[in-house]
């Protein structure tokens, strides 16, 4: 059951509503017209076929009889109009004319049906939307294949999703898992799912299809809910590669221990960028255009193909930078490396070009 977040009046209800709210799907949005401004356009309408029937009752006033006083005057027009368009129809005032009668039937009974369409159309545009954006989600989970999920939506979630695309993947193959509303709020607005939740909890991470997905990227702000959520991911999905991203080193090997493929300290990897930029602020340069996909240089992983069977790494018209054989991860001018083979994976640098953007092929590497 899906359960939406309210303000509370105190702490404990607050605590409450946070805890109900772990399954919440949202998927990106159309640009609609706000609903403050829909609601005063249905008012506006509402109250114009309101005078306009008030006018055509007083304009044939003499053909109405009032019970009370028998005479119809302008407030005794907009008060007939108002039960009659409510369809609540005292009998106080009644046609009793030929001529008002045919107005009745030819015109204040279509204002009429036209009053309640316009009241009731908001409730029915509000079952119709919800409707339609159960029957958007359900596709979207059936359609959901080898799909990247991300969770956490901070500065490394945000720059990990912008590099992954930049290889190829489509918006519409990204979920992103935050607890926060406002955070999942941001994501759908750039064009990608999201699941509110916290991703420690395994009927959190079904939402998002965990067990369906291809690779997983854990960006949490802190390293004991990283861990947890790798364990989870792990344990739903045995094939997909985990990405992981850490503050302190220390806890890189409890992450490898929990599932993950690949786990990156940031703090070090910062802290690296910075001495290098210093030693040489053209090296840094050139390191940070490495890491940044779609421009500049790119750093790929690409398998072997046959013209590059039986050659050095250093004869193949890219520029080799290291060769995955099995589990181990070779430098061009190691010696082991010998010949390239079929079975190789190279990992290269080449010239990005918005034209000709490649996705590599992120399988897990085997384990040792």
């Amino acid at each position: 059951m899906f359960h939406v977040k309210l303000p509370g009046h105190d702490a404990i209800a607050r605590q409450a509503d946070e805890h109900l709210v772990t399954h919440r799907v949202k998927l990106p949005t159309k640009v609609v017209e706000r609903p403050i401004r829909q609601v005063t356009k249905r008012l506006a309408m509402a109250l114009l076929v309101l005078v306009a029937t008030a006018l055509i009752v007083y304009a044939d006033r003499d053909g109405y009889n009032d019970t009370s006083d028998s005479s119809v005057d302008l407030l005794d027009a907009f008060y007939y109009a108002t039960v009659t368009l409510s369809t609540t129809g005292y009998g106080d005032i009644t046609p009793v004319s030929d001529g008002a009668r045919l107005i009745n039937i030819f015109v204040i009974t279509p204002l009429r049906v036209l009053f309640l369409i316009i009241l009731v159309g908001t409730t029915l545009e509000v079952l119709t939307e919800r409707t339609r954006e159960e029957f958007r989600l359900n596709r979207w989970r059936s359609a959901l294949r080898d799909h990247t999920v991300v969770v956490g939506f901070g500065t490394k979630g945000r720059s990990a999703i912008q590099t992954v695309c930049a290889t190829g993947l489509r918006a519409e193959q990204v979920v992103v898992v935050d607890p926060s509303s406002k955070v999942i709020d941001a994501a759908t607005a750039e064009g990608y799912a999201g699941v509110v939740g916290d991703a420690t909890r395994s009927e959190v991470l079904k939402r998002a299809e965990v067990q369906r997905a291809k690779q997983i990227i854990i960006a949490t702000q802190r390293d004991d809910t990283a861990v947890l959520v790798t364990l989870t991911a792990r344990q739903l999905n045995r094939g997909a590669k985990i990405v992981a991203a850490v503050r302190e080193e220390e806890n890189a090997p409890l992450l490898k221990q929990s599932g993950a493929d690949a786990v990156i300290t940031s703090a070090s990897a910062a802290g690296r960028l910075l001495g290098l930029s210093v030693l040489s602020p053209a090296a840094g340069m050139v390191m940070e255009d490495l890491i940044q996909q779609g421009s500049g240089l790119d750093l790929i992983e690409r398998p072997a193909v046959k013209a590059e069977v039986g050659r050095t790494p250093r004869e193949t018209a890219d520029l080799v930078v290291s060769v995955l054989r099995g589990h181990r991860v070779l430098g061009y001018d190691d010696p082991a490396v010998g010949t390239i083979q079929l079975t190789d994976r190279l990992i290269t640098i080449v010239r990005a070009s918005p034209g000709s953007r490649v996705a590599p092929d992120i399988r897990p590497l085997p384990r040792a």
